[in-house]
């Protein structure tokens, strides 16, 4: 990692318009893609979105096998892929769910606005990719992605939503009826996403239903001094 780091410049002038200096990892980070490790995470557009080299540092000190993506415009998916790749040396492959064509949101030309919505970033190929939007997506047009791949050594579907904005809870019950039903159809299934809702909200009950929680212990802090007992 030194060793690239010190190949790459800074600066338009460099060649193909130069790259980052490599960012020392955390003491817990692997270096390499870690199989079967599974993530997921809203990257917030607008809010952050030039800070594409930073969101890549971060699931580089991860490093899981599939990552889902919420909030994601291509372009800044592109970029995150690059800096992986030709920086911290992970190769991942991508799918995108986009639910919206947007200039103001996510670049491109007028007449060619750039996609935004949801990403899955695999290690491992994907393949049987669906991207719905749901009936009635809130304030925003909202769905989800699904792809097939290899967890374990076994074929998983994988999917990643973004429901409607948390005062929007009937129209994020009706979007997990549209989800669960789907779920419901594969006996193998990991469903990731931002779901917009404490675990126990009752819209997200038909999720329950089908699977169970990978992290029940992760729970919301219950005073100003507590954190969450997330890992």
């Amino acid at each position: 990692m030194t060793a690239v780091g010190m190949l790459l410049l800074q600066g338009a002038g460099a060649p193909n318009g130069g790259l980052p200096l490599a960012r020392p990892l955390t003491s817990d980070a692997t270096g390499a893609v870690v199989p079967d490790r599974v993530g997921t995470w809203n990257i917030c557009n607008p809010c952050g979105s030039g800070n594409d080299f930073g969101r890549a540092t971060e699931i580089a000190t991860y490093a899981p096998q599939i990552i889902a993506l919420q909030e994601a415009c291509v372009r800044n998916v592109e970029r995150i892929r690059r800096y992986l790749e030709e920086v911290y040396g992970l190769v991942y492959r991508v799918e995108y769910g986009t639910v919206l064509r947007n200039w103001n949101r996510c670049g491109g030309l007028p007449w060619r606005p750039g996609g935004y919505g949801q990403a899955i970033l695999s290690a491992a190929p994907m393949t049987d990719r669906v991207s719905i939007e749901y009936p009635d997506g809130g304030s925003e047009d909202r769905g989800y992605l699904a792809v097939t791949t290899l967890v374990g050594g076994r074929s998983v579907r994988v999917f990643n939503t973004h429901l409607a904005e948390r005062r929007q809870g009937e129209v994020r019950a009706g979007q997990i009826q549209v989800l669960a039903a789907e779920v419901a159809r594969h006996d193998r299934a990991i469903v990731l996403g931002d779901f917009n809702a404490v675990p126990h909200a009752p819209e997200l009950a038909p999720m329950w239903a089908l699977a169970p929680d990978t992290d029940p212990g992760c729970h919301p802090a219950t005073t100003d001094a507590d954190t969450d007992t997330c890992t």
